[in-house]
């Protein structure tokens, strides 16, 4: 009896896995969810595979399935991209916003802030955080009069008697896109310095047994100017202490493990945009008389495309639905002829060209500098609807005006037909500078750059030789008119506040304009969107009659047109 005893006793002392207790932690998140919270698409008014409507199936179904132990977060960019958000930032400002209300109803427990949410103003990102029943985090937005976070730099939660630290940022690049009237009051730090700063701090004070960083910022570092974007994946490795590493902005896919500078794997995580997928990742711990002693980290992507759409949410707001299907379904005017994206890719279209028509007239300026925001995008011949200006211009951008010397748009020019254009060596080669990339089992062709910073100008004629390397493309011959075109000169040239504040970097590494002197350029900018003011000079003009202005050209033509047919034949797998 006494060696039973004994037996027992050494069991007791030295196995303590038999006493261990395992607690199951499920984290889902989305991201970039760009308004997509109906399981319709307001632009196209057409079913959409995406929505928050599906999100919140799944996210019902891993509730009842972990009896609650189901945190949910959302990485930012979630305020605009679709009807439905705008409607509410700038139509409709007394009612509840329409995002904090679908967020509360499916029971968000953190939110971040994405460049886009900052893109829509103070004003309205502070409406939104104020209704939100949760904390939105921003470690690195930083109040500029007391130097401290703005708004809560992370939270802490508890699920079943575990403690999970969540530190949220932001890319700190938003002067390089925004302008400084939406941020005033407000600067962005850098990621790794704050994330370095936080941790310690939370590891000292809190002492979690997991810990998150919800980042929205991209896996590939980019230096823009003196900041540094898509720092998500050097934070990751670099400072020690995340388990997990959920990023955003990019909207790229990715699941993987990484290790850090201290040995350990971190998972990283980016479920794109959309809602087509969510991130969702799975942690155990393993607890012998509350001391932590394993864990277990798992993450996968799940394509919710094919998911049931819950019919209580969509029940719930069935009357913000159909006030936004009205909103869009709203006639400002009539179209002659069918325009599309796809043409502004091999020279002059219609699509871009009514659109530099419409700043040109709109600002007065002498030149306007435009590329197509969406990649494919068409509107039909005929009536045309509220709907058809998201499609016809993508963002909130405002219109500024600025002051440019004739070599500075030269140089811009060259900047972005050298990420445009392929430098052709013989008849054969590929007019567009084109990617190969593989999905899966998909494969499709790509532009190598992103086409949001393909800007063709209008008012002046001119040609692009795509034999030569950049700072040789160019032929400007004239101003629009026939006078002469002058590299000493000073212009007034019509462009978007993405560009005008450095986006793309046309004008900072292509026309060479110091970022801090782009500020003192502007002459002239718009207090509302250009959005708007494109839809009121629709409204006006009642017909429009859409033509290409013909003011540029791809050279030599008996190379460049056999090309273009080629390669638009790659893109959209049909004939030009």
């Amino acid at each position: 009896m006494k060696k039973l005893v004994g037996l027992f006793l050494i069991l007791f002392l030295y196995i303590p896995s038999l006493w261990a207790q395992e607690v199951h932690i499920k984290f889902l998140i989305t991201s970039d969810v760009h308004g997509n919270y109906f399981p319709y698409n307001f632009i196209t008014q057409e079913g959409w595979e995406g929505s928050l409507a599906r999100v919140y199936s799944y996210v019902e179904q891993q509730r009842k399935a972990l009896n609650n132990q189901v945190v949910l977060l959302d990485n930012g960019d979630i305020l605009q991209g679709q009807p439905t958000a705008y409607y509410s930032n700038f139509i409709d400002t007394v009612s509840p916003h329409i995002t904090s209300s679908v967020m509360n109803y499916m029971k968000y427990d953190i939110g971040n802030v994405g460049n886009h949410d900052v893109e829509t103003g103070r004003s309205v990102m502070g409406r939104w955080i104020r209704e939100c029943n949760f904390p939105v985090l921003g470690a690195n937005i930083m109040d500029e009069t007391t130097h401290v976070s703005y708004l809560r730099p992370y939270e802490i939660i508890q699920r079943g008697g575990v403690k999970i630290a969540v530190l949220g940022m932001i890319t700190p690049a938003i002067p390089v896109w925004l302008p400084q009237n939406l941020w005033k009051g407000l600067y962005f730090d850098d990621m790794e310095k704050t994330a370095q700063k936080w941790v310690k701090i939370i590891q000292e004070e809190e002492q979690p047994d997991v810990l998150i960083g919800i980042f929205h910022a991209g896996k590939e570092p980019r230096q823009m100017g003196e900041y540094l974007d898509n720092a998500s994946m050097l934070v990751a490795q670099n400072v020690p202490g995340f388990d997990v590493v959920m990023f955003g902005h990019d909207h790229q896919k990715a699941c993987e493990k990484v290790d850090n500078i201290a040995g350990d794997s971190v998972l990283i995580i980016n479920p794109a945009n959309n809602a087509f997928f969510l991130g969702d990742v799975d942690i155990k711990l393993t607890y012998d008389q509350n001391s932590l002693i394993d864990k277990e980290v798992e993450g996968r992507l799940v394509d919710l495309r094919k998911t049931e759409v819950s019919k209580d949410f969509m029940k719930h707001f069935d009357q913000e639905f159909n006030t936004i299907k009205d909103f869009v379904s709203a006639k400002i005017g009539e179209f002659s002829t069918t325009i599309s994206t796809r043409d502004a890719y091999f020279g002059s279209s219609a699509f871009i060209d009514l659109i530099h028509n419409l700043q040109l007239d709109i600002s007065k300026a002498d030149i306007s500098f435009v590329a197509p925001l969406s990649f494919d995008a068409q509107i039909d011949k005929g009536d045309v609807f509220v709907s058809d200006m998201f499609n016809l211009y993508k963002y909130e951008n405002m219109l500024y005006v600025m002051e440019l010397s004739g070599q500075e748009i030269k140089d811009f020019l060259e900047m972005s037909y050298s990420q445009w254009i392929n430098q052709m060596k013989s008849p054969e080669d590929h007019l567009l500078l084109l990617k190969e990339e593989r999905t899966g089992s998909d494969e499709r062709t790509v532009f190598k750059y992103f086409s949001y910073n393909f800007d063709s100008a209008a008012g002046i004629i001119y040609d692009v030789d795509v034999t030569q390397s950049q700072g040789n493309m160019i032929h400007i011959k004239s101003m629009a008119d026939g006078t002469p075109f002058d590299l000493t000169k000073t212009y007034k040239v019509a462009l978007n506040s993405y560009r005008g504040n450095g986006g793309g970097e046309l004008l900072t590494k292509g026309a060479g304009i110091p970022h801090d002197e782009l500020t003192s350029r502007i002459v002239y900018a718009t207090d509302k969107d250009l959005r708007y003011y494109l839809m009121e000079t629709i409204r006006k003009q009642g017909k429009i009659d859409p033509k290409p202005l013909n003011q540029w050209k791809f050279i030599p033509e008996e190379w460049t047109i056999p090309a273009a047919k080629r390669d638009y034949k790659l893109l959209f797998g049909a004939e030009k």
